[in-house]
């Protein structure tokens, strides 16, 4: 059995505006129905002989990696939560850690997330030759073979034969210049370094140990503090912050020297741009991308995307790219689209929140969006999954109005329990306890107003949560 890790980190700078802090890009349907991650998990399937996946992600993504897998009707998953960040090295170890507890011989499929392949099978073919390679120990990557002289990328150069579709790596190279990535496409000798991997969990751990001693000792300990929080492992942040920082390639792929890797070509991209993520859309006959409400009018080779309620419409544009959300807009050059993070860094110096979350902002229970606000008040819409139910809380400084547009809700308001119907309201008063239930079949979706002194979201007080987040 092939254990798939999937690698799901990130923060969402990008694709800003449509990805944020709290739901980068992995999280989003960018090419097709499905989001990224779950294309990602989805392509595992293909190979017939995978366990359910360990997935590595942050505490905030927790609730959204298990409501997408929940979706892909994956209710066995390994969910491991890092504290804090500290790159692919400490998070594969990790991950290791999990798949050798689970089988002490079981071959690991390290993923990125966020990654597009166009040609499936492929790719899940480049894995099955790939298989025997692990099983004899060495440490396989797979190489994407260049379409174009990219600057964005790392590059594999290729040595000699260790199958009859594998090589031994020569070389690891850093992005190169454009006068350099030509050479190493012309010679035919490099493959772009995709950041997937197949080995042997035991055999990871091994070279890792032998290689980079203080990360597998530091990450050894952070795994003895593993415990199990309903669907989720967590571990102790202290211990994760003492992990030294650093990739699997420096620490591990780069210095050992049984390092092997297998060419494919999959029609991938990393979706590392707006420019990339344009390059992998299906276009019209003249160049454009587009999704949502879009027209457009002389315009060629531009990219466009704009929610459901707002109309997009371009004269006379050439090689942009417009991406429209509820509460921003980026307009820019499609070759500067690089200089996207700046915003990000401008927006967070200036202490805003556009960088962070949406205006609609998901919970494991649903959503809300805030629909208008001013000093004083806030409304918002918000959706409760059947069956879902949020926390027993309070509010110090703001009341709520709740009004039932579609659904059941079964409310607590102090002592009082009831049932509210479509077009049925209620008042919640400051400072009391209160609770809201989705007690039907159908998603019930109300309108709240708030009032009150200040409105910010950790003014909660959490009682009882079915999340433990008390």
């Amino acid at each position: 059995m092939i254990i798939p890790v999937i690698l799901s980190g990130g923060s969402g700078t990008r694709l800003w505006p449509l990805s944020r802090k709290n739901r980068p890009k992995q999280f989003l349907a960018l090419a097709g129905d499905d989001t990224l991650f779950q294309q990602t998990v989805d392509r595992t399937f293909q190979l017939g002989n995978a366990a359910a996946p360990i997935v590595v992600c942050s505490e905030d993504h927790r609730f959204t990696v298990a409501e997408q897998l929940q979706e892909l009707k994956v209710t066995n998953a390994s969910i491991l939560l890092e504290p804090a960040a500290r790159n692919t090295a400490p998070a594969i170890a990790l991950a290791a850690m999990r798949a050798v507890e689970l089988d002490p011989e079981s071959v690991m499929l390290v993923l990125p997330a966020d990654h597009l392949i166009g040609d499936k099978n492929s790719f899940v073919d480049a894995v099955r030759l790939a298989e025997p390679l692990a099983h004899d120990g060495w440490l396989v990557t797979f190489g994407i073979r260049p379409e174009a002289p990219e600057t964005g990328f790392g590059y594999i150069k290729r040595a000699d034969h260790v199958s009859d579709h594998g090589y031994k790596v020569g070389q690891f190279v850093e992005k190169p210049n454009a006068e350099t990535a030509e050479r190493y496409v012309a010679s035919g000798d490099f493959d772009w370094n995709s950041g997937m991997f197949l080995f042997r969990a035991g055999r990871f751990l091994e070279e890792l140990q032998k290689l980079s001693p203080a990360i597998h000792t530091a990450a050894a300990a952070v795994y003895a503090t593993a415990q199990t929080d309903l669907d989720f492992v967590r571990f102790d942040k202290g211990a994760m912050l003492a992990v030294p920082e650093d990739s699997i390639d420096y620490a591990v792929m780069e210095k050992t020297d049984r390092a092997a890797v297998v060419p494919v070509s999959c029609r991938w991209s990393d979706i590392g741009s707006w420019s990339a993520l344009w390059e992998a859309s299906e276009k019209d006959a003249d160049g454009n991308a587009t999704e949502g409400d879009v027209i457009t009018l002389d315009t060629r080779n531009t990219l466009i995307r704009t929610h459901d309620r707002h109309m997009v419409a371009t004269i006379g544009l050439e090689d942009i790219v417009i991406v429209a959300t509820p509460d921003a807009t980026l307009v820019a050059a499609r070759d500067q689209v690089q200089q996207v993070k700046k915003i990000v860094d401008t927006l967070s110096d200036a202490g805003r929140g556009e960088h962070l979350a949406h205006r609609q902002v998901y919970r494991p229970w649903g959503s809300y969006d805030s629909i208008d606000m001013g000093e004083r008040f806030q409304v918002k819409r918000i959706v409760v999954k059947p069956g879902s139910v949020l926390s027993l809380q309070m509010h110090h400084h703001r009341a709520e109005h709740w009004i039932v547009v579609s659904g059941t809700a079964e409310v607590t308001c102090g002592e009082k329990v009831f049932l509210l119907t479509e077009n049925q309201s209620t008042y919640i008063p400051l400072g009391v306890t209160h609770r809201l239930r989705n007690v039907g079949k159908v998603p019930l979706e109300l309108i709240e107003v708030q009032s009150g002194s200040y409105l910010g979201e950790d003014d909660i007080v959490r009682f009882e949560d079915v999340y433990g987040r008390t």
